[in-house]
């Protein structure tokens, strides 16, 4: 089942059929919102806005833990989730949808990013973090709406809230990042230690702020203006997706068995509170 994370001005997605609105319990608290369950042209699937009805939640607030673990508790296989970010390279511009395939974690260390510890150990590679089926699925149908997307890219997520410094912009750069933004880290990584796919559709909404001409630094106001004038073309993309079949299962064998080799702990000395947190996530 497909299920979609919906960023920044992204609260519903149009044309569902909706089916319920289910709060979900985990053991890791509550997830940003009700889990939205719809059906669109006969195909269940799933929804949350990751910062919630009512943008309640700065990136670092949001519980990345609990949306993940509700959306598999709940059945999904595959994740698309849809942020704004900021460009910086001078060739990605405002306004274009890119698909990373790479993350550099600048978050340092500030957030809940594991299902695992506490009794329970393993070590998940995110080597290649990305889904490479689910991401050649949506390019594919992105090209056959002639809607220009960019894959290949590495996104550098940042903790926030604040938008950053010219020398950290830099730094960045320096380190081979393409975008910037403060939301798919850690939902990348844990969607991979829930063995579900993941890929992200970025909309570029600005240059951050490397550029010396002050007028293409990043703001609120150009944040939230440029997102809405793209989210419409990110929707049309949606309801494509959605209305047609989603990649095989055997196109995607190390997102769906990635848990196979990284679990440490043997399965007679998994600590009673994480069995079934081991057995969701093992789905």
């Amino acid at each position: 089942m497909l299920a979609i994370i919906g960023g920044t001005g992204f609260y519903q997605i149009q044309g569902l059929e909706i089916k319920a609105e289910q709060t979900v319990d985990t053991p890791f608290g509550n997830p940003s919102a009700p889990i939205v369950q719809a059906v669109f042209n006969g195909r269940d699937l799933q929804f949350i806005p990751r910062h919630g009805c009512n943008h309640e939640f700065l990136p670092h607030e949001i519980n990345y833990r609990a949306n993940i673990f509700a959306l598999k508790k709940l059945g999904a296989t595959r994740i698309i989730s849809v942020s704004a970010t900021g460009s910086l390279q001078e060739n990605l511009h405002p306004g274009d949808l890119v698909i990373p395939d790479q993350y550099f974690d600048w978050t340092r260390g500030r957030r809940q990013s594991s299902f695992f510890g506490d009794g329970l150990a393993a070590h998940i590679s995110t080597a290649e973090p990305v889904c490479d089926s689910l991401t050649r699925w949506i390019a594919d149908h992105a090209a056959n709406m002639e809607l220009p997307l960019h894959t290949d890219k590495t996104y550098a997520c940042v903790e926030g809230p604040r938008l950053g410094t010219k020398a950290e912009s830099h730094f960045l750069r320096l380190a081979g990042c393409d975008l910037v933004g403060m939301t798919n880290v850690p939902e990348a990584f844990l969607a991979r230690e829930a063995q579900m796919c993941y890929a992200a559709i970025c909309i570029i909404t600005d240059y951050d702020c490397w550029m010396d001409d002050p007028s293409h630094h990043a703001s609120l106001a150009s944040v939230l203006e440029r997102y809405s004038e793209s989210i419409q073309k990110v929707q049309d993309l949606l309801r494509t997706l959605m209305g047609s079949s989603l990649p095989q299962a055997e196109t995607d064998p190390d997102c769906r068995t990635s848990l196979k080799e990284a679990l440490i702990t043997a399965d007679d000395a998994v600590p009673e509170s994480k069995k079934a947190i081991l057995q969701i996530l093992q789905e």
